[in-house]
């Protein structure tokens, strides 16, 4: 402490801070500066031992008052007279300090023997597995069972996920199955005390002697595997089904993942899907258009019989109602939207061609509404 230092400008605080105040810029301090979070970085490692120092002045009462009326002197016997003292005596904890002052705090994963304890030794849910299935059009609309195969990570059916033979494993005799190991490092503040991973059980608390062979000693193997799922009816091209618990597995006795498969859904050559609602176009002849017929109109439940009226146009459309997809989740279905389409016929006799001039002949002109009102158009652009 022999530099002389202001402490509320350390800590970023006023003069006449609270002590609740004080404690909450230590804690942001602490974590910004903690050396687990800038491993090598000694500007920042001088930086949590100067914001420590100054903590443990002004969180102190007596040490504060002293403080604020003498200044560093009042704190620091050591000050101005150059011996290599030090007013941090005896042995310090830091996950104990950080225990305390952050109530449990977890957020730098882990500074706390209890912390990382629980990082290596509690059940530790598995990772998602993901997979792909493609289907047609029909079986999207109205839903079906597919088998998919996939790869995944299971737990070792020989050792039973231990990952030594014939599940046998003996305490770590270094940690004493804690996973934890605690390093005493003498410091300008005295001995500290920091925990860090076993080296010997890597943190699990056991210790296999016999690997399994099955296995490696890993505990789990990879597989090749294949289930049923239910595909909804409505589901739709790149949507993803979440089938719970079929992913790969977890450690220490958690919980699997959960498998992901994406649906490809195969386009179809006659219907487009907008939404819930099915869309197709109709080709009819010009003769169907003009004088009306009963046509069949395909549908995803199968063909139905549907009456064109007299004068029905190219790009007329008409709704089957409730002929669409399911709604996926809930009820009822959407609509199917028909287009129409009037194909001109080609590659003509002479007799339909006399019969279509002799048609033409008598045709009037009411006959033709767009045409009428076109040509009226014309006329009072340009007049007569």
């Amino acid at each position: 402490m022999a530099e002389n230092k202001d402490y509320y400008e350390v800590m970023g605080v006023p003069r006449n801070a609270s002590e609740a105040e004080i404690k909450k810029a230590y804690r942001e301090l602490a974590k910004k500066y903690h050396p687990d979070l800038h491993p090598g970085d000694k500007n920042a490692e001088a930086k949590f031992k100067e914001v420590n120092e100054a903590y443990e002045v002004l969180s102190d009462k007596n040490k504060r008052a002293r403080y604020d009326q003498f200044g560093q002197a009042g704190v620091d016997p050591n000050f101005g007279g150059g011996a290599g003292g030090s007013p941090f005596t005896g042995n310090i904890n830091i996950d104990d300090i950080f225990n305390s002052v952050f109530d449990g705090f977890d957020g730098f994963g882990g500074f706390g023997g209890s912390t990382r304890r629980a990082a290596t030794n509690t059940p530790r849910r598995g990772s998602d597995s993901e997979s792909s299935v493609t289907i047609s059009f029909e079986e999207a609309a109205k839903g079906c069972v597919k088998t998919i195969s996939y790869e995944n990570v299971a737990a070792c059916r020989e050792c039973h996920g231990t990952g030594a033979k014939n599940g046998a494993t003996r305490t770590c005799p270094q940690c004493g199955g804690t996973g934890q190991v605690r390093i005493s490092q003498r410091t300008p503040f005295g001995v500290v005390q920091t925990s860090r991973t076993c080296d010997r059980c890597g943190g699990t608390g056991k210790v296999i002697d016999s690997p399994c062979p099955a296995c490696g000693g890993t505990g789990h193997v990879r597989q090749r595997k294949s289930i049923e799922i239910n595909i909804p009816a409505g589901i739709g091209d790149g949507q993803v089904l979440n089938v719970s618990g079929m992913g790969n597995a977890g450690t220490n006795g958690g919980h699997s993942g959960d498998l992901h498969v994406y649906v490809h859904v195969n386009p179809h050559p006659i219907f487009e899907r907008r939404g819930n609602d099915i869309w197709c176009e109709l080709p009819i002849t010009f003769t169907q258009a003009a004088l009306g017929a009963e046509v069949i109109v395909p549908t995803i439940d199968g063909r139905v019989e549907y009456e064109v009226h007299p004068g029905t146009q190219p790009r007329d459309i008409f709704k089957l109602r409730s002929k669409g997809i399911q709604k996926l989740g809930g009820r009822g279905r959407g609509d199917q939207y028909v287009r129409i389409t009037v194909e001109v016929p080609r590659n003509l006799s002479q007799k339909q061609k006399d019969l279509l001039k002799e048609f033409e002949s008598v045709g009037e002109e009411k006959n033709y509404q767009k045409r009428k009102s076109f040509f009226e158009k014309i006329k009072n652009m340009f007049g007569d």
